[in-house]
């Protein structure tokens, strides 16, 4: 498995290796062992979520106050800028965000570790799968302002589809950081 380090070095874009020949592809999409070699983070995944997204929709940013969830983002289809934010205040990188291209042109996908703020915008109309590490709690839900010029996220996008719970996130300066 290839890793490459983003802006922010926790955030990760993992390349497992593919095998071709005339038939088509294969690989290992999600291997725990292999994960945590290239890694060095050993997870316990406990919820797979399925998100199907019209181009120009964005979502996020969104994270889970008190238990944050780490979660390894897959395109199955199509194009979306990927975007992650330090919510660590010990971390330095806190309050920087990172964001990237994920298709499904490839087989990469991206680890964004527990701690983080997480949203997209669908270039295309995409659908992508990831993983948490820890179960989806609608009362510990929170929703960072996606365009607070306080976190400056360079969206691709001027007037993105947004859902009225994103539409009104709150600004990082009232975000529920971890320690």
């Amino acid at each position: 498995m290839n890793v490459i380090r983003t802006d922010l070095p926790d955030v990760l874009i993992l390349e497992p290796r593919v095998f071709e020949d005339s038939r088509g592809a294969v690989w290992e999409s999600y291997n725990r062992r292999a994960f945590a070699s290239a890694t060095g983070v050993d997870v316990e995944f406990m919820q797979d979520n399925h998100s199907r997204s019209r181009r120009n929709v964005l979502r996020g940013l969104h994270y889970q106050a008190g238990r944050a969830q780490g979660k390894l983002v897959r395109v199955v289809r199509g194009e979306i800028f990927d975007v992650a934010v330090d919510l660590r205040r010990s971390s330095p990188a806190f309050r920087r965000w990172v964001g990237f291209t994920l298709s499904d042109r490839g087989p990469g996908m991206a680890w964004i570790p527990p701690g983080f703020a997480h949203g997209f915008y669908a270039l295309t109309d995409a659908e992508v799968i990831y993983k948490l590490t820890d179960y989806y709690a609608p009362e510990l839900e929170r929703v960072l302002l996606w365009s607070d010029p306080g976190i400056g996220v360079q969206w691709p996008c001027e007037a993105p589809s947004l859902s009225e719970r994103d539409r009104s996130g709150a600004p990082f300066a009232e975000a529920d950081a971890y320690p």
